[in-house]
């Protein structure tokens, strides 16, 4: 397998000569630089098929690779589009052609489907990665979207769920972090973890082998944090003619200007100087891009209304985009194509026959591949400088030459000593670090920023000159195996030496406290009988969050535009009607709230909005959609249109490749007239999932009702797992049983250890032959369906959760598989692996596990056996760690749900 011909099938173009580097002396020996130091626009994303080309070879040759089977793409902004993903997607393409069969056939992949899950588009939280441990995948997500998993947390994942993203986030996971040094608190934790195997994982040798390494590689141009031996770019690299693209982008001409501005508002400089960088001779307007970046989204708000001003009535009108974080994917896709069709993405076309203006904040300067002509910006730390100078003629060429135009604001108003400190500091590289040419202008091309990195790392003076012009290193918490131990036992709910994660992830920093948003058309409100906090927190696990959908910002934007939206609506609804409804991170109900709480008037109580504010900070509010207040994808107060939801029918705001929608969950209303047999939708791609009770007559009966319905093989919550069509107990042990085996015979694992999980997955549901769950589960309905009366099943299409009466069948499975001939035959240390397997494959048993419902035996037996699974996990957990252990239960539960699905497409092993 030529690396060279094969990189360019899949990527469309061939590598660069330091890509070729790179895969020759790191990944083809399945080794890792400790970082690679490579200058913004010279194809870092690249890192990704080069890990794809050595992991297929590595595989052919060997079976199993010396290099992770996922690889998690970090980004640090939420952007518009990332470059990351739409790599990924074009990887995933070219995998499928006829030429790369063989290719995806030596990495395991059928028809070359390469599972990716990612910040948008159809692949956006589909959690493909989840589907099978032995097969590669690609995950590109934020710090908080996967530091939050890594650390059993996760953000918008469920307690039951998070064991098993951090299994497989944990272990046989490349992190590729770019842009690392915009947050070192966060490398700093990806390399203990990756640096402290012994620590986080087994402590013995031979178990350490078995289970694949966490590894870590950042990526960076401006790296902060002391390395030993960074990869670099070499002189070869880019002095050979044969590296056309290389030196042009490297040797990017670009002219900065610093001009300072005293008695004009910064958002009016901003617009005159980047109107005046679109005008040629007598002010007539060119066909250029001009990109501006505002550190304020209310200062790049002014900026874009002021040239959509001044662009009225020329050739400029309606060229003018604002780029901004917060907003929902589906905005963030609908802004790609605008930015697309003004030119701004690189390498995309877009029309550049006039003039187009791009204002942007931070989230259009990392992960984006835009390519301005000229821009005008306001100072920031050194790194973001950087950042910035790497989206403006980003693809180089002769016939380019970018104008840079840096605002300082010398004096700003009621600025502290610390503040005015700070500018001085943020601008004395221009002038002492890079120097100024004759016509006043500095060189910021990447070769310049390249050779002042460089000599950095030999001159302390510069050194800490561009450190003092950079962001503070934010102060961070150590971390340790207490702590992680503890976020790992999710089974319960409370934990006194549990903290929030958020200061491991950025360290601790004084940001504006954030609120997500959510708009849903159809809440669970009624007037009787009064709702509970358990039904709700029911209702969406039925119909979870959905990333696709959130908008998040900060908190005191989200307090005035709840208090405005509320005064607008003062007349059409009552005080006492439901608003939103919050939920934590992790789907908790904290409050309902109603319109009367956001209304301010004289008799306000300030304390009152205080507290509100305290309790939206960090949670999430599902919005009545009616309350409007969405435009563009941003909250906008005068805008009173319902925004689309991801409940309101249309359900599939992006169709994925095999026609499913991206929502996953309908909700659909139903009365009691019109209600169909629940037997009528077998076979449904749509089955309903819950039922939330809107009206109910004298009787208590349901008379008119929501029904939540899920995707047929799609889990939004782990009790899914047991709902589809009916199949037998002994059929999809049977199943479970032969794909565990298969995935353990890929993951190369001893025959013993493969042997144990194939037994867990065996019996792992033998606890459905309880009595609460057949009646439940109208066992002995289907069964006579099926033509197997008397018989216990695994799955059945309807079922009563109120008659579980909260019996866990995994915990009914355990003196099945105490007592089984084949459990016992294996050493004492392997019983409590494949017990512990059967406990926690529906995400309980760390450390407790329910034991009501169980009427297998007495009271003090079933604490006495709870006892046991509390014992066997801390025992487990001391020898795997923590990460070790929740990668074991990922290999049944993978294949558990595996087999769930081919009963639900009807596949007949």
């Amino acid at each position: 397998m030529n690396f060279a011909s094969m990189f360019q099938t899949l990527t469309g173009h061939a590598p660069m000569r330091w890509q070729q580097r790179l895969y020759g002396e790191h990944f083809a020996k399945g080794e890792l630089p400790s970082a690679i130091s490579v200058p913004t626009g010279l194809g870092k994303t690249a890192v990704i098929a080069i890990w794809l080309v050595s992991l297929a070879e590595q595989m052919k040759a060997r079976g199993k690779p010396e290099l992770p089977r996922r690889l998690v793409y970090v980004v640090d902004r939420r952007a518009v589009v990332d470059q990351a993903t739409k790599f990924a997607e074009t990887l995933r393409k070219n995998l499928g052609k006829p030429e790369t069969k063989a290719f995806a056939d030596a990495l395991g992949l059928e028809n070359g489907k390469l599972p990716i899950s990612t910040l948008r588009g159809q692949f956006v939280d589909n959690r493909e990665w989840l589907e099978d441990p032995s097969k590669p995948a690609i995950i590109v997500g934020t710090v908080d979207m996967i530091g939050s998993r890594l650390l059993f947390e996760g953000y918008g994942v469920s307690r039951k769920m998070r064991p098993y993203h951090a299994g497989l986030l944990g272990a046989d996971t490349l992190v590729v972090l770019d842009e690392a040094h915009l947050v070192p608190p966060f490398e700093a934790l990806l390399a203990e973890i990756a640096d402290n195997a012994g620590r986080y994982g087994p402590r013995r040798e031979d178990l350490g082998v078995m289970v694949p390494r966490f590894r870590l590689l950042p990526l960076s141009a401006t790296g902060r944090r002391p390395t030993a031996t960074p990869f670099t770019l070499a002189e070869k690299d880019f002095r050979n003619p044969d590296e056309p693209i290389a030196i042009e982008r490297l040797f990017a001409r670009k002219r900065l200007v610093l001009k300072e501005i005293r008695d004009q508002k910064l958002a009016d400089a901003l617009a005159d100087h980047a109107w005046a960088l679109a005008q040629g001779e007598n002010n007539v307007l060119q066909p250029v891009r001009i990109l501006v970046y505002c550190d304020s989204r209310d200062v790049a708000q002014s900026v874009s209304d002021a040239l959509h001003k001044r662009a009225k009535g020329t050739v400029a009108a309606d060229r003018t985009a604002l780029f901004v974080g917060a907003r929902r994917v589906k905005e963030r896709l609908d802004a790609e194509r605008d930015l697309q069709a003004l030119g701004f993405l690189a390498d995309n076309g877009g029309q550049r026959d006039q003039p187009s203006f791009l204002v942007a904040t931070s989230a259009g300067e990392v992960g984006v591949d835009l390519d301005a002509d000229h821009m005008a910006c306001d100072l920031v730390a050194w790194e973001r400088m950087v950042q910035r100078f790497g989206r403006v003629n980003r693809r180089g060429g002769e016939d380019r030459q970018a104008e840079v135009v840096v605002l300082v604001e010398t004096a700003p108003k009621k600025a502290t000593d610390e503040a005015l400190e700070r500018i001085r500091a943020q601008r004395a590289p221009f002038g002492e670090a890079l120097r100024e040419g004759d016509d006043g202008r500095f060189d910021v091309s990447p070769e310049a920023l390249r050779q002042l990195s460089e000599q950095a790392r030999m001159d302390d003076r510069l050194l800490s000159l561009i450190a003092d012009a950079g962001s503070p290193m934010p102060l961070r918490p150590a971390l340790n195996r207490a702590l992680v131990d503890a976020w790992s036992m999710t089974s319960l709910p409370e934990h006194t030496g549990r903290p929030e994660i958020e200061p491991w992830l950025r360290g601790w920093v004084k940001d504006e406290p954030q609120t997500t948003i959510v708009w849903r058309r159809n809440l669970p409100v009624r007037a009787t009988p009064a709702v509970s906090g358990r039904d709700i927190e029911d209702y969406f696990e039925a119909a979870p969050i959905h990333s696709s959908e959130m908008l998040e910002t900060e908190t005191f934007r989200v307090m005035g535009w709840l208090r405005a939206r509320a005064g607008k609506l003062r007349e059409a609804l009552q005080s006492s009607d439901v608003a939103g409804i919050l939920l934590t991170a992790d789907g908790r109900h904290v409050q309902t709230f109603r319109i009367g709480d956001f209304l301010e008037d004289q008799k306000s109580d300030k304390k009152r909005q205080e507290e509100v504010a305290r309790t939206l900070s960090g949670r999430t509010l599902v919005i009545d959609a009616g309350f409007g207040g969405l435009k563009d994808g941003l909250l906008n107060e005068d805008f009173a249109d319902a925004p689309i939801a991801a409940d309101d029918g249309s359900n599939c705001w992006i169709a994925t490749d095999d026609g499913k929608p991206l929502i996953r969950f309908r909700i659909c209303e139903r009365t009691a007239q019109a209600a169909p047999d629940p037997d009528s939708e077998i076979g449904n791609v749509w089955r309903e999932n819950l039922r939330f009770d809107l009206e109910r007559s004298a009787t208590g009966e349901a008379t008119r009702w929501l029904s939540i319905q899920k995707w047929r093989d799609t889990s939004n919550n782990e009790n899914d797992r047991a709902e589809g069509r009916p199949q037998s107990l002994a059929e999809h042990q049977s199943w479970t049983a032969v794909r565990a085996n298969a995935i353990g015979e890929r993951l190369a694992l001893p025959a013993q250890y493969i042997r144990t999980v194939n037994i867990a997955a065996r019996l792992h549901d033998e606890g459905k032959r309880g009595r609460n769950w057949k009646r439940a589960f109208h066992v002995e309905h289907y069964a006579k369906k099926l033509g197997i009366p008397g018989q216990p099943l695994a799955k059945t299409p309807r079922f009563n959760w109120a008659l579980l009466d909260g019996y866990r069948h995994e915990f009914g499975s355990l003196p099945y598989a105490k007592d089984d001939p084949e459990v016992k035959s294996l050493p004492e240390e392997l019983q409590d692996l494949a017990l512990h397997l059967i406990a926690a494959h529906h995400g309980n048993a760390r450390p407790l596990i329910a034991t009501r419902g169980c009427d297998d035996a007495p009271p003090s037996v079933l604490e006495e056996r709870a006892r046991e699974v509390a014992l066997r996990y801390v025992r487990l957990q001391q020898r795997w760690g923590p990460w070790g252990l929740a990668w074991w239960e990922a290999l049944l539960r993978a294949a558990d749900a595996q087999a769930s699905r081919a009963n639900d497409e009807g596949e007949n092993d």
